[in-house]
């Protein structure tokens, strides 16, 4: 059958989560770009629609709880260190509640609320992609 990225192009969702102007970021532990700073994110399952998906992927990551969610953009990753090619829909949250932490250890490594004029390095391709398909007003 092969896997979603590495056989064939998979589909995932990220979610950028601002709060106080400020973005939440994870440090990857696991390829794709293991070691970068990364908004939240996952595989879309098969039969689950894409926005649930993001919501999902963003609690199960962070322990909080996301409210309304709006679509940003569609981009599209091919990572040619990791041999992976990804179709990505990313989503924006505000409508958040609790703290976030760190629920999948084996996946994220840790996290933090960053200014989007100070964001740390090297910064995921996603999450690039991200921070630029943000409305104007979220990236001044």
């Amino acid at each position: 059958m092969g896997r979603p990225g590495h056989d064939f192009p998979g589909l995932g969702v990220g979610l950028v989560i601002l709060r106080d102007d400020r973005i939440l970021l994870y440090r990857r532990v696991n390829p794709p770009e293991a070691g970068y700073w990364n908004i939240v994110g996952g595989k879309v399952d098969h039969m689950e629609p894409a926005e649930e998906a993001a919501r999902r992927e963003a609690e199960e990551e962070t322990g909080l709880k996301i409210g309304r969610i709006e679509r940003i953009a569609v981009t599209e990753q091919i990572l040619d260190a990791d041999r992976q090619h990804w179709m990505s829909i990313l989503y924006l949250a505000r409508d958040v509640e609790g703290e976030p932490q760190l629920t999948e250890p084996d996946k994220l490594s840790d996290f933090g609320w960053f200014a989007l004029t100070d964001l740390p390095t090297p910064l995921s391709a996603f999450t690039r992609a991200a921070i630029s398909a943000l409305p104007a007003a979220e990236q001044r």
